[in-house]
């Protein structure tokens, strides 16, 4: 027997059946999306930077670029349920992440000021090109929503679905509009949590009611100057420069983590930025390199008199709480890990975004 024949709660929900369902384009008003680009100026893609930008970066960008990770739409309405009609490409089929994360979508409420989680939207094992799925919130009045896009796959088309005769309105703004900007690695990107909304931005954003931009590209984010001048041009509330496991080698974070900072502070004389080691409890000889190569640039930053710097040492992150409990493969967190980089960076997020 198949599970979801044994264990019905293993059963994807879909929307056969709701001849009341009637579908919208998630980009149109009043919906509202949030930190990808819209399709309309990538080649019918959602993309996380302009094509042009991540191209001259590396191929690795490019081809990560059409990720959304970080992307959200928010509306609210008083449906009984809410489906999703979803066109997918490049999808991340991985052994150690779940599908609910890197190709799943998720979703979430506002009830008295706090986003609840609702439900993942289940892809099957064996989505392709897209695929639909439904979630009954069984809400009886107005309520706001926020969907999380995937983290390791790209979305070409996205419709919402909803009962008939439901009202669909605009969803309040975020309390910080000017968004919170992460470079990084895979870990950035969200690899491995178990959904959209468990990545430590997902979990930030909903704390802080802030909104973000993530430009974690999976092996591919080494501090090059085209990348760099592109963030250094965002308008942004703070930037969280992460991209130690990705710099080749100690002596190329040495050459460029410096040099990246620099050029960010030249052009955002007062924004903070928080710089952050690698996450991983037992650091080896060149991983103590790297990290004091991060404090190094922000110890060099305090010296010139720059008071809106931070730093976070990735080697007392998961001693939060979870320690070897907090990643799949002693490098990428599960949501317990994910959940420790939240706690770490919330004290210092909020001291700046609520002074």
């Amino acid at each position: 027997m198949r599970i979801e024949e044994i264990d019905k709660n293993f059963k994807p929900i879909s929307f056969c059946g709701k001849e009341d369902v009637v579908f919208v384009d998630c980009l149109k008003s009043p919906i509202k999306l949030y930190g990808v680009i819209p399709p309309e100026e990538c080649r019918n893609y959602f993309v996380r930077m302009p094509e042009d930008i991540a191209k001259n970066t590396n191929e690795g960008v490019a081809t990560l670029n059409l990720h959304t990770a970080g992307g959200r739409i928010k509306f609210k309405t008083d449906s009984p349920y809410i489906a999703i009609r979803s066109k997918l490409h490049n999808l991340g089929k991985m052994p150690h992440f779940a599908f609910t994360g890197s190709v799943g979508f998720d979703l979430y409420k506002n009830k008295c000021g706090e986003d609840m989680f609702v439900g993942s939207f289940f892809p099957p094992v064996d989505v392709t090109d897209g695929y639909d799925s439904l979630i009954i919130v069984g809400e009886n009045g107005l309520t706001e929503y926020t969907l999380n896009f995937p983290l390791y796959t790209g979305v070409i088309q996205l419709e919402i679905g909803l009962k008939s005769g439901s009202v669909l309105q605009e969803a309040s703004e975020y309390a910080v509009t000017d968004p919170i900007v992460y470079y990084g690695s895979s870990i950035t990107q969200g690899g491995c949590a178990s959904r959209p909304g468990n990545s430590y931005q997902g979990i930030l954003s909903r704390k802080l009611n802030c909104d973000h931009i993530n430009l974690g590209f999976s092996g591919s984010a080494k501090g090059e100057d085209a990348v760099c001048d592109y963030i250094a041009g965002l308008k942004m509330s703070v930037f969280v420069l992460d991209y130690d496991h990705n710099a080749p080698t100690s002596d190329h974070l040495k050459e460029t983590h410096e040099r990246f900072f620099c050029k960010i502070r030249e052009k955002n004389p007062e924004l903070p930025i928080i710089m952050m080691s690698r996450p991983k409890l037992r650091l080896t000889e060149d991983e103590v390199i790297r990290r004091d190569t991060v404090k190094k640039t922000y110890e060099n930053a305090l010296a010139k008199g720059d008071k809106n710097v931070y730093f976070i040492d990735g080697e007392d992150i998961f001693k939060i709480f979870g320690g070897d409990s907090c990643t799949v493969d002693d490098c990428h967190p599960n949501d317990l890990g994910f959940m420790c980089m939240a706690e770490s960076l919330f004290p210092c997020l909020k001291k700046i975004l609520y002074k």
